[in-house]
């Protein structure tokens, strides 16, 4: 499945603030090695180079055509973007430092992958994680209804990951805690006013509704693609401010006692 850079940045003000929510909980002083798991784009990698100037930074990404973009954001000497599988990743010597944002939701088998990054981990290091909570939420659930409708279901059984594609915060915290670390997990509901037609139909073409489109050829994807539409209208009516559009994400933070 091909990203689109240009699309996943198309709300940038709104899929950045859970980042900025997420490594403000990071009180890391002088962080040896920093890495991004799943870093995307590299605008926000870009801001952990400038937080950390002594650190080295390191955006991990599976995706070439995000890699690409993430190039113009390699201006500063201590950041570098690498391409490589997140289940691949262990950490170096020195990694002071992990964050991951809105990225092991893809991850099948995340949960047990953290238990061996935390482990891995010096004394003194942090893991920072963000992912979408809100996979039984409207977006999501009609999406997978659709999917699995009679209509398509023959084209896309299987393609979508189901409400187990993350973990709830307690879930989190417990890895964390067993792993003998300080820890902090939490969620939030961002309510996000979408501007323009189609406002949440366009929010997920970025991410969400990338399997569907990557499984079907270009006329049957708009036949799928007008279908949810009219879904997601009854779903999120349009506003005279805007569609409303609620987004859960869940946090957790975890520091390993030096």
């Amino acid at each position: 499945m091909k990203w689109d850079p240009a699309r996943y940045v198309q709300f940038g003000d709104y899929r950045n603030r859970p980042f900025f929510d997420l490594v403000g909980r990071i009180r890391a002083g002088n962080p040896r090695v920093v890495v991004d798991l799943g870093c995307g784009p590299g605008n926000l990698t870009a801001t952990l180079a400038e937080r950390w100037p002594k650190a080295e930074v390191i955006g991990l990404d599976s995706s070439e055509e995000m890699l690409g973009h993430a190039a113009a954001e390699a201006v500063l000497p201590n950041l570098t973007f690498s391409l490589g599988q997140i289940p691949e990743w262990v950490p170096s010597a020195g990694t002071d430092v992990v964050v991951t944002n809105a990225a092991l939701q893809w991850v099948p088998g995340h949960m047990e992958l953290l238990k061996k990054w935390l482990a891995a981990l010096e004394p003194g290091a942090w893991f920072a994680l963000q992912v979408p909570g809100n996979f039984n939420a409207p977006s999501h659930a009609l999406m997978r209804e659709l999917a699995e409708s009679a209509s398509w279901a023959g084209r896309l059984s299987g393609i979508l990951r189901h409400s187990d594609a993350a973990g709830e915060p307690d879930e989190y915290l417990e890895v964390m805690l067993d792993a003998g670390y300080e820890a902090d997990a939490w969620e939030t509901t961002y309510y996000q006013v979408l501007q323009g037609e189609n406002a949440v139909l366009e929010w997920v073409r970025g991410a969400g509704l990338r399997p569907i489109l990557a499984a079907l050829p270009p006329d049957e994807a708009v036949g799928f693609e007008a279908e949810y539409s009219a879904l997601l209208d009854q779903a999120y009516p349009a506003t005279a401010h805007g569609t409303v559009f609620p987004f859960r994400r869940t946090f957790a933070v975890a520091h390993k006692p030096a």
